[in-house]
Order: structure tokens, then C-alpha cells, then sequence
């Protein structure tokens, strides 16, 4: 087993996210606002590049591109150090960590990009595996992938996704907007819905999934009508089509954009979170709000 010697250079909180708090290239500890806990994080994207220009995204010095080549010996035994020391040595006295939320909830595959981009993706389930197995946690922490869903239909992706499936794992699959340009506005990219729907649906009969949506107002707005409108449609389709999505997870702005976009965003109170999970669930779905 390999022992850990990172030390905590910050108190944990959920309005802090870094992804260089324990001083490793591609495990970083947060305290979770969706896990109620410590959630231990993968990250494949180190480079801060990503294939979407989320303008809520909360990554420093964010730029376009894909994950560069995976040290996957190099990640199993960052994630085998922290393990140690979260379970067996002072992690939770160093970092400040409120007695309440003292135990791992999740492993979650998220990061400074898209993770389903990295070529070694399929190797790094499998490292997670074995290195969970290792300390004896396999079936006694959630596995979350969060994902745009741009990898889905690449054969090494969709591997390891039944593998994570296999695991336990479940897949938090991003939808912001059911419109081109709603997608187009909030996530910067070129996408039709239609795209959108075939990847949840293969998505979806591969692992657990999870619809994510960000709720916010934009220039001093929520969404609009149209644009509801348009999103609760899509989700209709999607349970009239019998595609097996778990539910959808609404959440709210908790820490500040660092996108270019960050002065024109603004988080919305809970009450129009739970209103909209309301309509949700008319629609036969699951709903989780975090505001």
C-alpha cells in the first residue's frame, strides 16, 4: 500500500473546489454539496482544456482542447495515497473537515475537462477498480462519471462505462438547454438536440444515468419560457421513448464563473429550483435539487 504525504494547504468547503488541494496531478479531495460528504476526484484534464465553454464553469485559465496522454500508474497511486490517509491517517484533522461529513461518499470522474476525451479512459476504470477492491471499498462508495457526453459513442468509452456499470458506477450526463441555441449560449458549442438525445439514450442503456442541469439567470433573467418549455418536452420524449434515464439533478450556482460570462450570471433562490423539479416530476421523472 502506498502511504500518503500530501498536506492540506486549505480548509475544505463546497464553495471550493480546487483541484490542487492535496498537491496531486490527478486526485483531488472536495466536500461535496450533491454527495453530502467527501468526494474524492479524478481528473484526466490537468491541461484545463475542455471540447465546451461552460459559462458557469468555475475552471481557472480554461481553454479548448482535449485530455493529453493519462499516467494511469501514476493516478492509481495518488488515489491508493489519499485512500490511505483519508481511512487511515489525520486527513480529515488537517483539512478541517466537520465531524458530520467524516466518511467518503464517492469517487467521482469529473475534473478541469471532459474525461470520456482521454484515450486511456477504458484504463482508468479499471485502475479505479483495482484500487478500490485494494481497501475494501467496492460496493460501499458511490462511482460518478460527470460527462458532457461527447465521448459516448466511442467503443473504448462505451467499455468502460459497462464496466462502470458493473462497479455500481452511475453517470451524471450534462443537459443545460433542449435548443441549439440554448445549448449554443450557455455551453458554447454547435449541437443539435437530437445529437444530444441519441447520446443519452446510448448512455442510458450502458450505466445508470442521470440527467445534470445548471438553473441560473442570465442578464438578470431565468430561461425562458420557450426555453422550459422546450427542455420539459425533451425530457417527455425521453420517457415516452422508454429511454431509462434515473432522473434529473438540478443544481444552482455555488461558486463563482471564472468564464468571461461570470458578471451576467446570478443564482436563482430555491424556490424556482423546486418549482421547476415540480414540473419535472409531472413528467414522470426522479428529481434532486441542490440549490
Amino acid at each position: 500500500m502506498v502511504s500518503s504525504s500530501v498536506s492540506a494547504s486549505h480548509r475544505l468547503s463546497v464553495s471550493d473546489h480546487s483541484r490542487d488541494s492535496a498537491g496531486l496531478r490527478y486526485v483531488y479531495p472536495v466536500l461535496s454539496r450533491r454527495a453530502g460528504g467527501l468526494s474524492l476526484g479524478i481528473n484526466l484534464n490537468p491541461n484545463n482544456a475542455c471540447n465546451w465553454r461552460c459559462i458557469y464553469c468555475q475552471v481557472p485559465d480554461l481553454r479548448r482542447g482535449g485530455a493529453p496522454a493519462v499516467d494511469v500508474v501514476l493516478l492509481s497511486r495518488e488515489l491508493e495515497g489519499l485512500l490511505a490517509d483519508v481511512l487511515e491517517g489525520d486527513f480529515f484533522e488537517r483539512y478541517g473537515v466537520p465531524d458530520d461529513q467524516r466518511r467518503i461518499r464517492d469517487i467521482a470522474i469529473s475534473g478541469n475537462g471532459e474525461p470520456t476525451g482521454a484515450a486511456e479512459f477504458e484504463q482508468v476504470i479499471a485502475a479505479i477498480d483495482k484500487v478500490t477492491e485494494r481497501f475494501g471499498l467496492s460496493g460501499r462508495i458511490g462511482l460518478v462519471l460527470i460527462t458532457n457526453g461527447s465521448g459516448i459513442e466511442r467503443l473504448p468509452v462505451q467499455q468502460g462505462l459497462r464496466h462502470w456499470a458493473a462497479l455500481g458506477g452511475e453517470v451524471w450526463f450534462k443537459l443545460d438547454s433542449a435548443t441549439e441555441a440554448g445549448i449554443r449560449r450557455i455551453n458554447n458549442v454547435h449541437l443539435a438536440p437530437r445529437t444530444v438525445r441519441r447520446r443519452i439514450a446510448a448512455c442510458a442503456k450502458l450505466c445508470p444515468t442521470w440527467l445534470q442541469t445548471c438553473l441560473f439567470a442570465l442578464d438578470g433573467a431565468p430561461s425562458s419560457a420557450p426555453e422550459q418549455e422546450a427542455y420539459l418536452a425533451f425530457l417527455s420524449g425521453l420517457v415516452c421513448d422508454g429511454i431509462p434515464v434515473r432522473g434529473v439533478l438540478l443544481y444552482g450556482l455555488a461558486r463563482p464563473s471564472l468564464q468571461p460570462e461570470s458578471s451576467r450570471l446570478e443564482r436563482l433562490p430555491a424556490e424556482a429550483l423546486e418549482a421547476f423539479g415540480a414540473a419535472i416530476r409531472e413528467r414522470g421523472l426522479a428529481v434532486r435539487i441542490t440549490p
